[in-house]
């Protein structure tokens, strides 16, 4: 069986660039939030990220204001479960779920994968634990079974140095194989983690708003920046990733705008 790795777009948002980073020209740009499966060569499916999650949001207040300040546009067909039939996977097919960071463009589609295997990092877990406003986080987004679902929950003690193209990452390898190293990307949330897979394609997350934009990381306005877990970790992971792309490491970002789904070959 060969190896592949899909995109899929599960709703959107909208900024303006120029009100983001200083000495960016001014424009309202669509961010879409991107979801990644890969399909390994034993047949285990990896979904990276879950997007937005469609309906009604159970998330009271914290909600209200999440959807006034990062307004979201989801339609039905956005949700992840959709995408995925559509294009003939079966949901429940999905044995690992790997979640880059717990905000609400990642985490809302983790409700149609109650049998998988959830990939998180003890930042997130500790994020779980006493959630703030700050760290724009809507539990009310996860399903009542999460708290049990079946989970590997990574720490330092578990990552391990992987050199790629010149750049040191800390990573696990999921499926025993390399085929799929989940590393360590610090900086725009507490635990926040990507994926290297078959070492040519870096997802990204958030690390940077897109993979145009890693330039532009050192250049955050006094708002988005603080809103940052780390700032300065973020920009450090941004620099990182200019790295790995120099060494022709395929950097994605969940908010890229690609073009095709598959991102393999």
């Amino acid at each position: 069986m060969t190896a592949r790795l899909r995109h899929y777009v599960c709703g959107s948002t909208a900024h303006d660039v120029g009100a983001m980073f200083r000495g960016a020209s001014r424009g309202v740009r669509e961010f879409p939030s991107g979801v990644f499966l890969y399909d390994a060569r034993d047949g285990r499916r990896v979904l990276f990220d879950t997007g937005y999650a469609t309906g009604i949001w159970n998330t009271g207040w914290r909600g209200a204001v999440y959807r006034r300040l990062l307004p979201p546009t989801v339609s039905d067909a956005d949700d992840v479960a959709v995408r995925l039939a559509s294009d003939g996977v079966d949901p429940a097919s999905v044995t690992h779920v790997v979640l880059s960071h717990l905000h609400p463009d990642h985490v809302g589609g983790v409700r149609r994968f109650p049998d998988a295997e959830f990939v998180l990092s003890a930042g997130q877990e500790r994020t779980l634990a006493a959630p703030r406003l700050r760290e724009g986080v809507l539990t009310g987004l996860l399903p009542e079974w999460f708290a049990t679902a079946e989970k590997t929950v990574l720490d330092d003690p578990q990552l391990r140095e992987v050199l790629v193209g010149g750049v040191t990452l800390h990573a696990h390898d999921l499926l025993g194989d390399g085929s799929y190293l989940v590393v360590d990307l610090p900086g725009h949330a507490d635990g926040h983690l990507g994926a290297l897979v078959e070492h040519s394609v870096l997802l990204a997350g958030d690390a940077a708003w897109g993979s145009d934009l890693i330039d532009a990381s050192s250049r955050l306005r006094a708002l988005p920046r603080a809103i940052q877990h780390d700032a300065d970790r973020y920009s450090a992971t941004a620099t990182m990733l200019g790295h790995l792309a120099a060494a022709g490491i395929r950097v994605v970002c969940s908010h890229d705008p690609l073009g095709g789904k598959d991102l393999l070959g």
